[in-house]
Parts: structure tokens; sequence; C-alpha cells
């Protein structure tokens, strides 16, 4: 009995510290939105501020379970789906918000024409109307830049304490993620390429970086660096700091109380260019998030229910929005290899927030068709890689068990959107 008593206890205030640090990080979020609502004087036309915990990253100590079991969904798949086989760029345009990308639209006022084409996919003329987002040839100009430029300021503005807002010798600036052990750095590193490989060009461009006491880079700051306590040889992620942003509350469709966002969804035919844009880009951000199992997004505002009846009228864990509309992925260090490590324990509430939705970008469900057919997505994301960060050996890469285990989310994924096809692809 007094082992009893002395466990419930032990229980009670567990409980009682996670809901502490979730009240906590709430507040720093809300100070770390403030500030991200003023420009930078000196600073490039947009920049990115990353934000800090939430109530899932707040658990990461008591998520330090042994590393997940390599997922098996069964044979592979014989149904392919009816998509066309024409390449699709990654991006050929440049980020855009100034409102003068001359293949968009106007976004206010109802649209005429459908807004789906073939059952399950977003039409192609609202494809098209799509932003590029940060392409590639815009993200290797920045990071050619961020390679070579001279941080000459560290500073708090990126979220937790142990990332610093930096400030490079011509003004612009870049949040440096020097993480609690590699696999945050790894994760927001892969999670970058993946997203290249699936043409989703919603993250801020991402460099690597190790902090050599000899390097010419970090000279400027070293005695904060050494303030930081920072390991000399460690290998930091830079990501392209973004001002002007601001939060973003989950749609309507994708709520607990919605049947979902698929094609019978009634209010769909009524929505705005801008709110049907907006939803095309979270199809693509649940996508990427399930196949990394990033738990830090919409999949802990789902677990947040639990005592936040209200959590998902409020700013989503990790996502923004520019003045134009447009939504920026940020934060992503819980993915793959951390959100692996910890999948058995969120894999229903990605399951939930997956089966959610039953329309797609059709350009991103013809990336996992092919990375599906092929199976090859370890070896094409380690050629991105390693072709793209010269830093990608002091780095690492997934391991043979967490290579299996993306290449199983794939396979699930297709097969969801298989399902998709079946039931709503005759609407």
């Amino acid at each position: 009995m007094r082992v009893l008593s002395a466990n419930l206890f032990s229980l009670l205030l567990l409980c009682a510290l996670a809901s502490v640090f979730y009240v906590w990080s709430a507040l720093e979020d809300r100070l770390e939105r403030h500030k991200r609502r003023f420009s930078v004087p000196g600073a490039v036309s947009f920049h990115q501020a990353l934000p800090v915990d939430l109530s899932a990253k707040t658990f990461r100590a008591l998520l330090a379970v042994p590393a997940a079991q390599r997922l098996h969904f069964g044979d592979r798949l014989k149904t392919r789906l009816n998509l066309t086989n024409q390449p699709v760029s990654a991006g050929n345009r440049d980020y855009n918000m100034n409102g003068d990308n001359k293949r968009s639209a106007p976004r206010e006022g109802p649209v005429k024409l459908s807004p789906l084409e073939d059952g399950i996919f977003w039409n192609e003329w609202l494809e098209d109307t799509l932003p590029a987002g940060f392409t590639e040839e815009y993200a290797v100009a920045w990071q050619k830049k961020a390679r070579t430029y001279r941080v000459v300021k560290l500073e708090p503005g990126c979220g937790r304490i142990s990332n610093q807002l930096a400030t490079f010798a011509d003004g612009t600036k870049a949040c440096v993620r020097y993480g609690i052990n590699a696999d945050q750095v790894q994760g927001e590193t892969l999670t970058y390429y993946l997203a290249r490989l699936l043409g989703i060009t919603n993250l801020p461009p991402l460099v690597l970086s190790q902090l050599d006491s000899d390097s010419e880079q970090w000279e400027s700051v070293r005695t904060r660096i050494d303030g930081l306590q920072w390991n000399d040889r460690a290998v930091v992620s830079l990501t392209q700091w973004i001002s002007n942003l601001t939060g973003v509350i989950t749609p309507a469709p994708l709520r607990q109380e919605s049947s979902g966002l698929h094609p019978a969804l009634k209010g769909l035919w009524n929505k705005t260019a801008a709110e049907l844009l907006e939803l095309m880009q979270w199809t693509d951000l649940i996508v990427l998030d399930y196949l990394t199992a990033n738990f830090d997004r919409l999949v802990s505002n789902l677990f947040s229910l639990q005592w936040d009846s209200r959590v998902m009228e409020r700013d989503t864990n990790n996502l923004l929005k520019t003045p134009r509309g447009d939504l920026v992925f940020i934060d992503n260090e819980a993915g793959l290899v951390h959100g692996f490590r910890v999948l058995n324990m969120w894999e229903k509430y990605h399951n939930t927030v997956l089966s959610s939705v039953c329309v797609f970008r059709k350009r991103t469900t013809q990336r996992v068709a092919e990375l599906h057919t092929r199976r090859d997505s370890r070896q094409r994301l380690l050629e991105l890689y390693r072709d793209s960060e010269p830093l990608s050996q002091e780095l690492g890469f997934l391991s043979d068990e967490h290579a299996g285990v993306l290449q199983d989310r794939i396979d699930r994924l297709y097969k969801h959107i298989v399902h998709c096809k079946g039931k709503y692809g005759q609407l």
C-alpha cells in the first residue's frame, strides 16, 4: 500500500511539473511572437524568428524512450495512382512577398472554377497560382552567402535558450541552432532536404557550419561562443531569419469537430482563392510532418486537446505566415531522427492527422508515388544532402533503421492516397 501511494504521488508530481512547463512555454511563445511582428533595422526584406518550444517539446525529457522499432506495413501495393510522369521542378520562381508574381491570381472573392480535379487533387490552375516559396535558386544563393559571411553578433531571439540569432557582416540575420544533441540539428537539416525532394518550398534555406576555433566566420563572436559553453567542434545549422510573420490558426476542416478536409466537404466550393491556397499548403505540411513523424506542430496540438479544448483556436506550433498569406514551416528539429525515436508514443496522433486529409497537391503526390515505386528514398535523400551540404559527413545521416522507417512511412502515405482516390475519385 505504501509503495502504491508513493507511485501515485510521483505520478501527480510529474503531471504538475509538465503543466508548469506547458504554461511557461506558452508565455515564452507569446513574447517571441510579439517580437517577431517588428522589423529589424538594416535587415533584408524578410527574416525568420524561430518560435520557442511548445507543449510537446516541453516533454522531451519524458520522451527519451528506446529507438522506435521499424514499422511493417505489409506487402508493397500493387495499385498505382493515375498520375502523370512529367517531371516537376522543385521551384522555378523566386520567393515573392510583394504580390507581383505574374503567375499569381487574385486571392479575394469566391472561386468560379472547381478547386479540385481528378477527385482528390487540387486543381492545376490553383497549383499554378501558389507562390513558389523559397526556390532552389534562391536557396542556393542564400546558402553561398551564409557559408562565407562573417558572424558579427550572437544574441537571444530564436526560441530556446540554446539557439541564437546571428547577425552577418552585411546586417542580414540567421537563426543558429545548437542542439541539445546532434539529433535536433540532424532532424532540422534532413527535414529541409526531404522537403526539397518532395518539391515543398515552404522551408527557409538552411546551411551547416562548424564552430571551429580557427574559423574566420565565427572569429568575431568567439567570446560569446565561449560564454554559451558551445563545443568549438560542434556542427550547427543556420536558417534564414524572417521578420514580419504572424501566427497561423488551424483551419476549420482540420479541427477535431470537423469531418476532415476531403472532396465531399461542402464548404470547399464556397472558399476564396486565398483560403484555398492556404489549405493547399496545409496539405503539404501534413504530408511532410507525417513522413518525418514531426510531433511538434499540429500533432502536439491534437495531443494537447486532453487538457486544452481550445488549443486548435490558437496559433499552431512552428508555423508562421507572411503578410501575403504564404505559410512558412519552421523549427523542424523534431522531425525524422527524434520523431522516429519516440514514434510509438505519437503514432496514433500522426495517423489521426493524416486520416483527416483526402485532398493533395498532384505534384507532391507524384513525388511520393515515385519514392514509393522506386523504394530509393534513402539513396536519393543522401545524395541530395551530400551534394548540397559540405558538412554532411560531419553531421551524419539517418541510421539504416530510421531510413527504413522513412521508406515505410512513404509507402503508408501512398496507400492512404490510393484509398482516397478509390473513395472520392468518381466525384
